[in-house]
Formats: structure tokens, C-alpha cells, sequence
């Protein structure tokens, strides 16, 4: 199998000859550039600035040569513009707190104050007030509430997010276009479309990073109280973005064909580490219906499989999603309270892909030994491989300063089973 194929028989619940593996396909399957950077270095990879694939939480771009090293299978469609509201043209030499050498996009407009923080203008628009700020010694940015404050006796939801979904113009249509055919004639990597635009409530995008002028409720604090203070504000939002959502999902349709095979729809996060954000009831009122319509037009329309991420412990809603027509769960953060790999995959390995789930990013692959590393890659890749539905990746994005020894160890384990796969 080619890793085009390898991809679509996981995916579709069938064993591949070996287990796909994502490096970079998405921005929650993605690398800091700092580690990124280092990485390359010990595989003796040519040295140079890093793309930066994802600024908000700068996410370097993993090029050729290293997907080829480690085996990955997958590789991004992004968006022409991105949470910044900046462009995806990446020519714009920047360096990180730590010394890495980046390029930004184009259009990025950034303040430096004297204790070395950092302040982005959206849209690169110096007129706007900075959307996101990057903390001396951090490595991903954080949004900026910007909003005046809000009349709850006369909300306005369609007004107040009306920015914030819009159907995308014909020049978007043909970047898409261009850019699938070219991925898809140039290479025999599987192609995720990273469309979004479903994110429902996403504390990423809700405060508006990439508009100049946000309005309405956007803090995640107020958003979630208004769940109760104001269901019909949050009922109305969700109507309005799911009506823009089926127009560019036909736009998107008509630019991509049959190219891609995995949509990323949504990133919003529905658990924490021990609990859910709201109830499952909640969830089925407010948000399953409108998630279902969406999916279910793409699963009359196209042959795309359906990609979610959501962190934390939402063992509880997984039937919920599942029932919404989500095909793919990422990240599966098998350390949050009843989040068990092997309990996850007996009750759901046949109705949902794991898109994730390899390893923790939050304690074995940043502070685990090599050997540790290998034994819980191992110890996943046993679990969650057997009959497909599976796509092996981190918990999460490899986040800055992880050790390269660990990566690598990762990567070596994950090619020895590969190995053994073959040999089966």
C-alpha cells in the first residue's frame, strides 16, 4: 500500500498492511517549531528557517524529507488565511524567544515591548487592537478579549458574529482548487482538508483572533454561563454558522472533489481533564443537532471521513459524536479520567477511528526516559491497531522543548511495529 491507500483502509475499519502514522497533518497533530527544528538537526536533516504552518500555537510545517524520514502518511490543506487573519504565505524571517529561526506570513504585524513580550494585530491591520499575545519564553500565543461590553438585556447574536462566518469567495475556491491537485498529483500522502469553520464554541476562535473588531460574548467564561443565561443567543449563533458552514462545504465540494479524504471540521474542546465542560443533555440540545446536519451532508455528498478533536475525559459524549456522524475522534487523551485506550477501543474501535492517542504529550514524551517512551507507544499501537480505525499520532501537538531522544524513540517503536505488521 501507498499511504494514500494505508490511510483509507484505517479509516474504514479495515487492517492496513501497516499502521498510518500523522506527523503535521493538522494543527492538533502538529510539531512546535522549536522541536521541529531541533528534530531535523538529529536526523541530519538540511538546516534552515521553519515554515510556520499554524501561528497560533506555531506549529512548524513538516516538509518532505521528514515526513519521508518518519513514515508519516498524511499531509495538510490549509486555508489560504489562518486564526490570525494573516495570510498562509509564509516569507516573513521572525525569530522565537529561544532562538529559532522562522518565517511568518507576509502580512504578520507584531509589537515587541522591553521585557520581550510579544502583541500580533489581526489581519496585520496596525489601525486594529492587538487580538493575541505571546508571553517572553512562551511558544503559542493567547487571545486577547477585545469586546465592549455586552447589553444583556438586547444581545444580538447574528450582528455580533456575523465577521466571523462567511462564505468564502471564489479566489479561496480556486487556492483550494490549485492546492488540492497539486498535493494530490505530486504526492501519495492522504490529504486532510482543514476547512473548520464547525468549531462550535471553539475557545481558539471564539474570541475572534482574526477579526479587527470582535463583538457580542466571546470570553470562554461568559460564553459557557450564558449556555444557561442565554441558550437562545448560543442556539442562534450556532444556526447562523451552520447555515454559512453548507455553502462553503458545497464550495469546498466543488473545489476538492474527491481528492482529499478526511474533512477537519471541528476543534472544540467538549472535556477536562476529569470531567466534562457541560452535561451530555446539554450537549444533545444545543450542539448534536446542528453538528448532525452538517455531517450528514457530507456523508450524502462526498466520501470524506469526518474529523473532530476534542481533548479531556468525554468517554460520556463519545456515543453522542459517533451518533452525530463523526467518523474520526482526535486526540484521544487516554490520560483524562475514563479515557482507557483499551476500554475506548472495545467499546468504540468499530463505530469511531482513533485519530491519536500514541503517547502522552504531557508527561511520558516530554519527561518519560526513551525506554518509557517506547513501552506506552508500544503498549498503544497494540491496543489500538488491530482491524484498522486507527491512525497513530501524539496526544496532541509535540509541544517545545520535548527531548529529541524521546522523539525519536517514538518514531524508531513505531517502525519496528511496522516492521512486525509486514511480517504478520
Amino acid at each position: 500500500m501507498n499511504s494514500r491507500e494505508r490511510v483509507r483502509a484505517a479509516i474504514n475499519h479495515r487492517q492496513p498492511d501497516y499502521t498510518p502514522l500523522d506527523l503535521g497533518g493538522c494543527g492538533q497533530t502538529g510539531i512546535s517549531a522549536s522541536t521541529l527544528y531541533k528534530l531535523r538537526e538529529a536526523y541530519g536533516l538540511p538546516k534552515h528557517p521553519i515554515t510556520i504552518a499554524e501561528p497560533y500555537q506555531l506549529l512548524g510545517e513538516v516538509e518532505p524529507d521528514l515526513i519521508e524520514r518518519v513514515g508519516a502518511d498524511i499531509v495538510p490543506m490549509y486555508n489560504p488565511t489562518n486564526l490570525m487573519g494573516t495570510s498562509n504565505n509564509k516569507t516573513k524571517p521572525w525569530t522565537m524567544s529561544d532562538g529559532t529561526p522562522v518565517l511568518m506570513a507576509d502580512n504578520f504585524e507584531y509589537d515587541t515591548t522591553e521585557n520581550g513580550d510579544v502583541f500580533v494585530y489581526p489581519q496585520g491591520d496596525r489601525t486594529a487592537d492587538y487580538s493575541l499575545h505571546l508571553p517572553n519564553g512562551g511558544f503559542f500565543f493567547d487571545n486577547i478579549n477585545r469586546t465592549p461590553p455586552v447589553d444583556e438585556e438586547h444581545l444580538t447574536p447574528l450582528e455580533d458574529f456575523r465577521d466571523s462566518y462567511t462564505v468564502h469567495t471564489q479566489e479561496t475556491c480556486e487556492y483550494w482548487e490549485r492546492t488540492s491537485k497539486k498535493l494530490y498529483e505530486e504526492t501519495e500522502l492522504s490529504i486532510m482538508g482543514v476547512l473548520g469553520g464547525m468549531g462550535l464554541g471553539d475557545a481558539a476562535e471564539l474570541p475572534g483572533p482574526f477579526l479587527k473588531r470582535p463583538r457580542g460574548i466571546r470570553s470562554m467564561e461568559d460564553w459557557l454561563m450564558a449556555h444557561f443565561l442565554h441558550p437562545d443567543y448560543i442556539e442562534a449563533v450556532f444556526a447562523y454558522q451552520t447555515e454559512v458552514m453548507l455553502k462553503n462545504l458545497e464550495l469546498y465540494r466543488q473545489a476538492v472533489d474527491g481528492r482529499i479524504d478526511v474533512i477537519w471540521i471541528s476543534g472544540t474542546d467538549f472535556g477536562t481533564q476529569n470531567s466534562l465542560f457541560f452535561s451530555v443533555d446539554m450537549f444533545r440540545q444545543l450542539y448534536k443537532p446542528f453538528y448532525k446536519k452538517v455531517n450528514d451532508w457530507v456523508h450524502e455528498n462526498t466520501e470524506w471521513k469526518i474529523f473532530y478533536h476534542s481533548c479531556g475525559a468525554i468517554y460520556e459524549m463519545i456515543p453522542e459524536l459517533i451518533d452525530a456522524g463523526v467518523d474520526i475522534l482526535n486526540p484521544v487523551q487516554c490520560s483524562a479520567a475514563g479515557m482507557d485506550a483499551k476500554r475506548l477501543k472495545e467499546e468504540f474501535g468499530d463505530k469511531v477511528t482513533f485519530w491519536g492517542g500514541g503517547i502522552n504529550t504531557q508527561a511520558t514524551l516530554p519527561y518519560g526516559t526513551p525506554d518509557e517512551v517506547r513501552q506506552e507507544v508500544r503498549e498503544r499501537l497494540e491496543t489500538f491497531s488491530p482491524g484498522g480505525g486507527f491512525v497513530f499520532s501524539s496526544i496532541h501537538n509535540i509541544v517545545a522543548n520535548v527531548p529529541v531522544e524521546n522523539l525519536v524513540a517514538m518514531y524508531d517503536e513505531v517502525a519496528r511495529f511496522r516492521r512486525e505488521e509486514l511480517a504478520r
